[in-house]
């Protein structure tokens, strides 16, 4: 994934947040069409919430390494294998 690349969010993607957990629930157009709930970690529900279409990669590295005890090349790894499972299950673009 580019660093300079700008993520969104897909809109038929709802999000809920439960305390220190984001939900994420793809809008389908009837219920017999609904296969999965998406949980999301405390850290990646902070991801979650910066993926805006404004920030870029670098941007919300920096705001995770800041936020959160990680180190530079451990979100990288963890971040390449988020975008991708946000991706195949439509939640980005």
């Amino acid at each position: 994934m580019k660093k300079t690349g700008v993520l969104s969010k897909n809109k038929d993607m709802v999000t809920r947040v439960i305390e220190d957990e984001t939900i994420l629930l793809p809008i389908y157009k009837t219920s017999d069409d609904i296969n999965c709930i998406y949980t999301l970690n405390k850290t990646a529900s902070e991801v979650w919430k910066l993926i805006d279409g404004k920030n870029t990669i670098s941007d919300i590295k920096k705001i995770i390494l800041d936020k959160f005890d990680t180190t530079s090349k451990k979100f990288d790894k963890e971040m390449d294998v988020f975008l991708k499972d946000l991706k195949e299950i439509k939640a980005i673009r």
